[in-house]
C-alpha cells in the first residue's frame, strides 16, 4: 500500500494545538484526507495504528500498548504538549484509552462510533463471518457499499481490507468487543464530545450512555442521518462539527441524547 503522510504541517503560522486523528479499523491514516483542509491551520498528526497502512506487517498489540503508541508518535513528530485528540470507531475507542493513560496529555477530544457496549451475539456472529470472508474481494465491495462510502473511495478501501492481516482483524476484534470504558478514564477532566450516526448500530449508540457514566462532562450527540463512516459520508457536515468543537462550539445541527 502506498503510504499516506502521517505529518501534515499548518499552512501558516500557528499558535492553535496540534491535532491528532485517529482512523477507524480496517483503513489507515488515509480515510482523513477530507478533513485536511479544514483544519489547514493546524499541524496535524494521522498516524497509522499497528497492523494497518505503512504498518500492516506489524502485530496488534492491543488496546493500552496502541494508544502509548499514538502519544509516542505525536510526541516524535511534534506534538509534544497537549493536542486535540479525534477519533472514529476503532479510533475512538483507542482515544478513550489514550485519555485514561495520559489524560494530561489532551486538551479536547471528539470521538464518534466508538463500540463500548458489548455487543450481542448478532454483532458476534457477523465478526466470525467477517473473518471467513476476509480474503474475499467481494466481501470488501459489500462492505464498502453497506458503509455507504463514496464510488471514489471503494476502490481504496478494498484494496487495504484485503491486505490487512487475518491475525490483526482478530485481536483487534477480541479487544474491542470486550466492551467496556476504559480505568483511568475519569482522571481526564477535559472537554469530550461523543457523537453517534443516527443511523449507526444500536450497540454504538448505547454506548453513549456507558460513556456518560465515566466522564459525566461528555456532551452527547446524534449526527442526524448518518451512518457509521460519516466523516466521508457528509464530509461537509463533519468538517463543520470538528471545526465548530475545535473552535469551542457544537454544532446546533447534532441532535442531544438523553435530555
Amino acid at each position: 500500500m502506498n503510504g499516506f503522510p502521517e505529518t501534515h504541517p499548518p499552512r501558516s503560522a500557528t499558535t492553535a494545538p496540534p491535532l491528532v486523528l485517529l482512523h477507524g479499523g480496517n483503513v489507515a491514516n488515509w480515510m482523513w484526507e477530507p478533513q485536511l483542509d479544514a483544519v489547514a491551520d493546524r499541524l496535524v498528526l494521522t498516524p497509522d495504528l499497528p497492523g494497518f497502512g505503512t504498518r500492516v506487517g506489524e502485530d496488534w498489540p492491543g488496546l493500552d500498548d496502541v494508544a502509548d503508541d499514538v502519544v509516542a508518535r505525536a510526541t516524535e513528530n511534534g506534538a509534544d504538549g497537549r493536542f486535540d485528540l479525534v477519533g472514529l470507531s476503532l479510533g475512538a475507542v483507542t482515544a478513550l484509552r489514550v485519555l485514561a493513560r495520559h489524560p494530561g496529555r489532551v486538551r479536547s477530544a471528539m470521538l464518534t462510533g466508538a463500540p463500548l457496549a458489548r455487543p450481542g451475539r448478532g454483532v458476534r456472529l457477523v465478526a466470525r463471518l467477517q473473518l471467513a470472508f476476509w480474503r474475499r474481494r467481494w466481501y470488501w465491495r459489500a462492505l464498502a457499499a453497506g458503509m455507504r462510502l463514496p464510488a471514489d473511495a471503494r476502490d481504496r478501501y478494498v484494496g487495504h481490507g484485503l491486505s490487512v492481516r487475518k491475525e490483526t482483524a482478530r485481536a483487534m476484534f477480541t479487544d474491542v468487543y470486550a466492551g467496556g470504558v476504559p480505568d483511568g478514564l475519569r482522571d481526564y477532566e477535559g472537554p469530550l464530545l461523543a457523537i453517534a450516526g443516527e443511523k449507526e448500530d444500536a450497540v454504538v449508540r448505547e454506548s453513549l450512555t456507558a460513556l456518560a457514566a465515566a466522564a459525566p462532562q461528555a456532551r452527547l450527540r446524534l449526527a442526524p442521518g448518518m451512518h457509521h463512516v460519516w466523516n466521508v459520508e457528509d464530509t461537509g457536515l463533519f468538517n463543520d462539527v470538528l471545526r465548530g468543537w475545535l473552535d469551542g462550539t457544537v454544532d446546533p445541527r447534532l441532535a442531544g441524547v438523553g435530555g
